[in-house]
């Protein structure tokens, strides 16, 4: 009986152990990081132009503006609109941390500390592209953060957030590192942390911490169908932070590098038809002319494998390293062309800082030439282009869709596409077409370099078997 007792008493010590393990005790990194996070609330005045609601505008001294200035509801001249956010002091003189969406078009920002003080915050800069802004208020000896390495996170590894979800003050929320990073649409300069962290409308601009009680990266934004939480939550990684504050201090403005090209993903197929092991690295689908890199002899094809000695794993990492790269750097780039790897050097440009890319919709189709032969192999109707054609279009040469079936179709090409090239093979016309498409063996996939619109991509097909 006393043996059994003491395996019980043994199974329950062990049980207790494993439990303390697994879940981890937060209150003591809460107690000491905790008071270096911040409440922040802005107001915006909106001006409206509108006296009285839906009637037009009127002058003041029209003798209609004095009848609806009797009889009809009027609208107020400025209004003010509040959000929350939150932030975090990363220096004892009154340096803080948030989001730019944040305090974008603010006209007053208070900072509240968990002491209840309150200060007025000014702007020193904000970066949109990041989402990061630096927040200055007059105080000292307050209490800080200290930074953490993102590099060294590891996914699985417990994080915690403190922040003021819907205006409740010093929340705090744990969770997991879900993956480290993540790409996300319209969002090419950062690597996010992905966690399933609980975040809601009011976090953003918090911390997110490590179990040491570092800063890893700061709460942006949510993936979510409702609003609301729903298990998918984006930190900006501090290292990434810290140098846009870095260039906010000091100037006021982040500056960043451009090469000058267009890219897409290689996938599996397109890998195949340029003849690379495996899907790695940014295919340029478009070079800017006079740019970096057309200076540099890069050529639409290229396959960009490494920048200034740092591996592209992946296309959306190429636009983090070279905007990272000062402009005006002397740069290394190994390339993947016609089946072998080569190096050019190229001096980095610098994005412009009101740069936006835009995309209109392009013209498809126009007075087309006759369609001269189709494409079996690939189950395509195509036809030359015409002078004017040309000229609308800016290319030399090409050929337009007319119909797509089967193979083509199935791969996304449409009627008013303009195949500009098989791999890195210009295409003038449609001889010349047919004669590349004979020397490609069957069931190997063929890159096109296709024009839709305004937008210039690669597409792979795989060619007919039989």
């Amino acid at each position: 009986m006393l043996k059994k007792y003491f395996f019980i008493a043994l199974f329950g010590l062990f049980a207790h152990t494993l439990e303390a393990k697994e879940l981890p005790d937060f209150t003591d990194l809460v107690e000491k990081q905790g008071t270096a996070v911040v409440n922040v609330s802005t107001t915006q005045i909106i001006r409206n132009t509108q006296a009285f609601p839906g009637m037009p505008n009127l002058p003041e001294g029209d003798p209609f503006y004095e009848f609806f200035r009797r009889f009809s509801p009027q609208m107020p001249r400025e209004q003010e609109s509040q959000s929350l956010g939150s932030g975090f002091i990363i220096s004892a003189d009154g340096y803080i941390l948030t989001n730019a969406h944040v305090v974008d078009s603010a006209d007053k920002i208070t900072v509240r500390l968990t002491d209840k003080r309150e200060f007025k915050a000014k702007v020193i800069g904000a970066d949109k592209r990041t989402d990061v802004a630096l927040l200055k208020i007059e105080a000292s000896n307050l209490p800080k953060v200290s930074q953490g390495d993102p590099a060294l996170l590891k996914v699985g590894e417990w994080v915690l957030a403190i922040g003021s979800p819907f205006g409740f003050d010093s929340s705090v929320t744990a969770g997991i590192v879900s993956a480290k990073g993540r790409s996300l649409s319209q969002e090419n300069f950062v690597p996010f942390i992905q966690t399933d962290v609980a975040i809601n409308p009011g976090n953003s601009g918090g911390p997110l911490f490590n179990m040491k009680g570092e800063v890893v990266g700061i709460n942006s934004q949510i993936y979510s169908r409702s609003g609301g939480y729903m298990g998918l939550s984006f930190a900006i990684p501090i290292d990434v932070a810290m140098e846009v504050v870095n260039q906010l201090r000091a100037t006021g403005k982040v500056t960043r590098g451009r090469i000058g090209v267009v890219i897409q993903e290689v996938t599996r197929e397109l890998a195949d038809s340029f003849g690379l092991s495996k899907p790695a690295g940014a295919l340029i689908s478009n070079v800017e002319k006079g740019g970096p890199a057309d200076k540099a002899g890069i050529q639409a094809s290229d396959v960009i494998l490494k920048f200034d000695g740092k591996v592209v794993t992946a296309s959306h990492d190429l636009p983090r390293i070279v905007a990272a790269t000062h402009p005006g750097s002397k740069v290394a780039v190994q390339l993947w062309r016609k089946g072998e790897t080569r190096e050019v050097t190229l001096i980095v440009g610098e994005i412009a800082d009101d740069s936006r890319i835009a995309q209109r919709s392009g013209k498809n189709g126009g007075n087309a030439a006759p369609a001269t032969e189709s494409s079996e192999r690939l189950g395509l109707t195509l036809s030359e282009l015409t002078g004017e054609q040309k000229a609308e279009l800016q290319v030399d040469g090409g050929l337009l869709v007319e119909d797509a079936k089967g193979v083509a179709a199935r791969s996304d090409l449409h009627r008013g596409d303009v195949i500009l090239a098989i791999g890195n093979l210009a295409i003038r016309s449609l001889e010349q077409f047919n004669e590349v498409l004979k020397q490609i063996p069957k069931g190997r996939n063929v890159a096109l370099l296709v024009r839709r619109g305004d937008v210039t991509s690669y597409l792979a097909i795989k060619l007919d078997e039989k």
